[in-house]
């Protein structure tokens, strides 16, 4: 006689939950036609940040400045702090030495060899809380028969706008962002940070700062970070934590006056009217504008090799109300290196524990949590932080951790837990099976 077994097996069903809503799209990155030596692949694969370590033009093939002249129109819609980008890239263009290699206009006009650029129009900048009057100029601008029907690039500045606006306001300018990029798919948006107001690392400014620069990391967007460039001098000490302004000045002195008389004569301090601000600013600005331009135009950003990171999770299968440990390790890079990691919905950062075995932590803007430091001579770092599961029902959490350094190609390490999920015991009938 055939006896048949019930055994208990244990299944753990996944619940894939999808929401409706407005989708992001990704900003349209130009990229020329073929793929010379030091092209890369379509940039709508990741995220371009313009920042203090991309401001070494001796670093950027004269070749892809070239492609950004013949291939960009550009409008710039700002108001004086963001002058400061122009105010440089005029430096830039009247050096001699330079042999009209960074030649632009300001009115728009298309002409060769030269970057057309439509300064200060639309007119005015991004404003204040919730403010988005810039982006009604913006439709209208583009839509228009003048300069603004040949745009492909549209950039613009705050003017003080972040430091008093909220959560709430910034997610405003990101969606308006997100909106002009679904209606013009075939122009490039360049988001910005909000120059520095002597806040701090704590600071409001630094939070909503933080807000922006995780949206644009997240959803591959092209970001000038504005308030980077202020908080570190070009040897790449930092002073957002000394209480950095945008005049440079910080608790203790000014740090674009110290660089500038320890380096007399150096072409990063120029003489020019910086607008609220040292020359030694503007002109990093306008360096690392360009070497965004010549990353939009198709160029790979002289990536080198790769470093190597990993990230793991304590449990893939918590419940509800159970802590995850994530471990980040980050290894095979031997300059100065960024971390972001932003906490998916669904979980709830614990505050302090977000920990390092070298180099500095930042949870003041958690869930964007942030790490930096160089790894040398120490060759790697582990990166600890942990969570709870908020999420009642079932959810895949996907976790990605986002690390830039200059000269090396970004990693995204992942990781996917179940949080939540149901355990369902069901029979199974094994025919034939003789205990």
């Amino acid at each position: 006689m055939k006896v048949h077994k019930f055994l208990e097996l244990v299944l753990v069903l996944t619940l894939l939950v999808t929401s409706s809503g407005a989708g992001v799209t990704f900003a349209a990155h130009p990229i020329p036609g073929s793929l010379p030596p030091g092209a890369s692949s379509p940039q709508s694969l990741q995220p371009i940040i313009a920042d203090h370590t991309h401001t070494d033009l001796s670093k950027v093939p004269e070749y892809w400045i070239e492609q950004a002249k013949a291939q960009f129109r550009l409008s710039y819609g700002h108001t004086s702090h963001g002058s400061q980008i122009v105010t440089g890239m005029d430096v830039l263009m009247a050096d001699p030495l330079n042999g009209g290699l960074y030649d632009f206009n300001k009115n728009g006009a298309i002409v060769s060899d030269t970057l057309s650029l439509d300064d200060r129009t639309p007119s005015g900048d991004l404003g204040h809380n919730g403010d988005t009057s810039w982006a009604d100029r913006t439709r209208t601008y583009l839509d228009g028969s003048g300069t603004g029907s040949t745009r492909n690039v549209v950039v613009w500045s705050w003017c003080g706008g972040v430091s008093d606006n909220s959560e709430a306001g910034i997610n405003a300018y990101l969606d308006a962002m997100n909106q002009l990029e679904q209606n013009y798919p075939d122009i490039t948006f360049v988001y910005m940070t909000g120059h520095l107001d002597g806040t701090g690392v704590e600071g409001n400014l630094n939070v909503r700062n933080n807000q922006i620069r995780a949206y644009c990391i997240a959803n591959n967007k092209v970001l000038f970070d504005f308030a980077d460039i202020e908080s570190y001098d070009p040897d790449g000490n930092y002073f957002l934590d000394r209480g950095a302004t945008d005049s440079c000045n910080y608790t203790g002195g000014n740090w674009a006056d110290e660089w500038c008389a320890a380096h007399p004569g150096d072409p990063l301090c120029a003489s020019c009217s910086c607008a609220h601000s040292r020359a030694l600013n503007c002109n990093l600005k306008a360096r690392a504008f360009w070497w965004m331009l010549a990353r939009l135009a198709g160029w790979d950003g002289g990536v080198v090799t790769e470093g190597e990171a990993h990230k793991t999770a304590s449990t893939l299968a918590p419940a509800h109300g159970q802590t995850v440990t994530y471990t980040v390790t980050i290894q095979g890079i031997t300059t100065t290196v960024h971390m972001t990691d932003q906490v998916p919905t669904g979980l709830a950062y614990i505050p302090g524990t977000l920990t390092a075995t070298t180099g500095t932590v930042d949870d003041v803007s958690a869930p964007v949590l942030q790490w930096s430091g160089v790894l040398s001579p120490t060759p790697a770092v582990t990166i600890t932080y942990a969570v709870t599961v908020s999420t009642v029902t079932p959810k895949v959490i996907s976790n990605t951790a986002v690390i830039m350094a200059s000269g090396y190609q970004t990693l995204t390490p992942t990781v996917t837990i179940l949080a939540s999920g149901y355990l369902i015991y069901l029979p199974l009938v094994l025919k034939g099976y003789a205990p």
